[in-house]
């Protein structure tokens, strides 16, 4: 009985028997419910293959993808009080914050790096939407802060990648002031020559979008991607009005001059190197060229009146 137990049912169970298959080797997507095995849409920056569609990707991964190299350096953020109005609705905002950062691995929901971008030095910051809905508090603004300033240290642009629900309910006014305060930063990146530039993705609301989201230099936004202040649902229950089709969409900011341009995320890097080049060096040296010595044939200038001289052309017939 031994025999049988220990050698032929084990033999016989690993030949019928299933082998265990992680849960994780595949994705669906959310607009056409398409199965993506999970190394292709890490090859294709958690864009469908299929339809497109825009997925949500980690800051890490979205810089990776934009500097040189994937080589970027990560700066340390200011400290800021955890819980300043010691916040409590059904569970103590020090809870969700722990919960957010053991779920992430990170302080809070902005990312600030800076590193090269086709050639140039850059600074970027992206929001991180798994963080409570990449919702801005003070750490958010400090960070934010914390980025433009070293963007003018370092004469350098800043791009910023918005992907947040807005404000952080959990600290009230102190969040709200966060939009001033972003605000001024913008200020001082303009007041020190640089561009500053917003590549909005999905989804980009609330107070974010009333504040650093909307004064790009220059606005990109990631095809299909939500902006706007409120919801399409508060404002349909507000005005009791049904929304034109595809409202506060990428697409449809850009028909109504609201955004510059929509940019597939595999040609974003590219794109931005190219738009930065130009910020910064609108007048790119060229060679100069002796035209006499290549038989081009100039045409004479009419020689220039003496000072004081009366133009021929004012003369009245």
């Amino acid at each position: 009985m031994s025999w049988l137990s220990n050698f032929v049912r084990p033999k016989i169970r690993a030949l019928v028997a299933r082998p265990d298959v992680p849960e994780n080797l595949w994705d669906k997507c959310p607009s056409c419910e398409q199965m993506i095995f999970h190394r292709d849409l890490e090859a294709q920056l958690n864009v469908c293959p299929h339809c497109e569609h825009h997925m949500a990707i980690a800051p890490e991964r979205r810089l990776a993808a934009l500097f040189d190299d994937g080589a970027f350096q990560q700066i340390e953020l200011p400290a800021v009080p955890a819980d300043p109005l010691k916040f409590r609705d059904s569970r103590r905002y020090s809870e969700r914050l722990r919960d957010a950062q053991a779920a992430t691995g990170r302080a809070d929901a902005l990312v600030v790096v800076h590193g090269q971008l086709g050639g140039r030095p850059a600074v970027a910051c992206a929001f991180d939407f798994a963080f409570m809905g990449g919702s801005m508090g003070l750490a958010v603004g400090e960070a934010f802060i914390a980025a433009a300033r070293l963007a003018v240290l370092k004469r350098a642009p800043l791009v910023v990648f918005p992907a947040t629900g807005g404000a952080r309910m959990q600290e009230g006014i102190l969040s709200l002031m966060q939009m001033p305060r972003t605000t001024v930063a913008v200020g001082e990146v303009r007041e020190a020559g640089l561009p500053y530039i917003v590549v909005l993705t999905n989804p980009t609301t609330g107070g974010v979008t009333a504040s650093l989201a909307m004064l790009g230099d220059i606005t990109l936004a990631e095809p299909g991607a939500l902006i706007g202040f409120a919801g399409p649902r508060v404002i349909e229950s507000t005005i009791r009005q049904r929304l034109p089709e595809g409202f506060q969409r990428a697409e449809y900011l850009l028909e109504h001059g609201m955004v510059d341009a929509v940019v597939h995320r595999r040609e974003l890097r590219a794109v931005l190197i190219r738009v930065i080049g130009l910020l910064t060096d609108p007048l790119p040296r060229a060679e100069v060229v002796d035209l006499v010595e290549r038989g081009i044939d100039m045409p004479e200038r009419a020689p220039e009146p003496a000072p004081g001289a009366a133009d021929p052309g004012d003369a009245q017939t």
